[in-house]
């Protein structure tokens, strides 16, 4: 098949399945950049019924072999090549990069400790803990800190729309584009298999994740989400991310005025992640990430994958 190859057709295809607070992935070793993936390979491996089911794929690369991330590679080691579930290429997912670094320790190539990982969005700096894997809670043992960078924020007047009703919603970027719209209950959301309207569209012109938002507490807030290219999901890392800033702006606190940290508390679906925003910008998430599952793809299928 010529969009998918293996250095030899009859050498095994590895795969590894893992999720952090139930965002799935597959993971695909492929150090040496040897596998070229078409959108609908992807998309076909990451079928839940068909396939093997994930929210998005993982393709693990050292920079110096992938032509997009030649340029990091004195900065960090591996590349995280992302996509969607459609097979669309993605800058930056926040749970894949814990679940990314959770891959890495687990297969040996890195340690416990501090770590750079490449990413559409630039190096993304992660602290694994050192029983990370475990399956721990957000802030307890197994969990992974990332660095997320600096939220870019801007004044458009957004829209999003469910149905008759609408919400303003913040204008966040986190490497990709994100919708916040605070709601009275999330059931106000619909059923998020299909993407919210956003208006106006120009200022999204690739599409966008669009979070709603509740209050649960003090600094505590929860969430759904639609992920571009992907549906809803169980959790979104950037969209934690883009949600914390805009609950903080919204309640009148700006680290970069006050010189404190702010954190908030984000339940997802599938879990809770921590997230606090630093004076100087920059963004840091923590929760869980687990391997689940490895195994190796059926070399027959791995070469029908465009065709299945």
């Amino acid at each position: 098949m010529s969009t998918y190859r293996p250095a030899a057709q009859s050498s095994p295809i590895p795969f590894l399945k893992g999720h952090g607070t139930e965002n799935d992935f597959v993971i695909l070793p492929d150090p040496d950049n040897a596998l070229t993936l078409s959108a609908s390979a992807v998309a076909k491996l990451c079928d839940r019924r068909a396939g093997i089911g994930g929210d998005g794929l993982l393709r693990v690369v050292r920079s110096a072999a992938h032509p997009e991330a030649r340029s990091m590679a004195d900065r960090a080691e591996w590349f995280m090549d992302y996509r969607n579930s459609d097979g669309s290429v993605a800058e930056m997912c926040g749970n894949g990069v814990r679940v990314f670094a959770c891959y890495l320790r687990r297969a040996g190539l890195v340690q416990a400790g501090d770590l750079a990982v490449a990413t559409r969005g630039g190096v993304k700096k992660v602290h694994i803990a050192k029983d990370a894997g475990t399956g721990g809670d957000a802030t307890g043992p197994g969990a992974i800190t990332a660095h997320m960078g600096r939220a870019l924020l801007t004044e458009d007047d957004v829209t999003v729309a469910v149905g008759d009703c609408d919400w303003p919603a913040r204008n966040v970027n986190m490497g990709n584009p994100h919708a916040v719209a605070f709601v009275d209950d999330l059931a106000h959301a619909g059923n998020l298999f299909t993407a919210p309207p956003v208006s106006p569209a120009s200022v999204y012109p690739d599409g966008v994740n669009v979070e709603f938002v509740v209050d649960r507490g003090p600094r505590h807030v929860a969430m759904r989400v639609h992920e571009r290219g992907s549906g809803e999901t169980r959790s979104c890392g950037t969209g934690a991310c883009a949600v914390a800033v805009a609950a903080a702006r919204r309640d009148g606190l700006d680290p970069a005025v006050t010189g404190e940290p702010v954190t908030y508390t984000v339940d997802v679906p599938g879990g809770r992640l921590v997230i606090t925003e630093r004076p100087d910008g920059e963004i840091e998430m923590t929760g869980p990430a687990v391997i689940v599952a490895e195994g190796v793809l059926d070399a027959e299928w791995a070469q029908r994958l465009d065709t299945l």
